[in-house]
């Protein structure tokens, strides 16, 4: 599975990303899509359940997901908070979600696609 984020903020937001319990992966920064915005994709090579099993797993990381991504939502109101400007998960099987306006059902969905 492959997460792409787009933004100023955008290393500072994958490598939190990355720090989300129960996510396994790594991430390259890419060319800037335009002046000031920077492009990472994350590669995500593992999701964890631990004792819940994967399906407990998948909703506890679509939970975190979702958290996430709101947090920096919320940050386009304050100009003074890590920015980014858009979020696409491309599960394996070709299915994409772009994180805006996703739910946290929609998410977990994608990430067990």
């Amino acid at each position: 599975m492959k997460i792409e984020i787009q933004g100023q903020d955008a290393v500072e937001a994958t490598k939190e990303l990355l720090a989300i319990e129960g996510l396994e992966g790594s991430y390259e920064t890419i060319d800037e899509v335009k002046k000031g915005t920077l492009v990472t994709i994350a590669t995500i090579v593992g999701i964890t359940g631990g004792i819940v099993g994967i399906t407990g797993g998948t909703m506890t990381i679509a939970e975190k997901l979702y958290q996430w991504n709101q947090k920096y939502q919320k940050s386009r109101i304050n100009p003074t908070s890590p920015r980014i400007e858009k979020v696409l998960i491309v599960a394996p099987n070709g299915n994409r979600l772009l994180l805006k306006d996703a739910t946290i059902e929609q998410i977990k969905e994608i990430l067990e696609g």
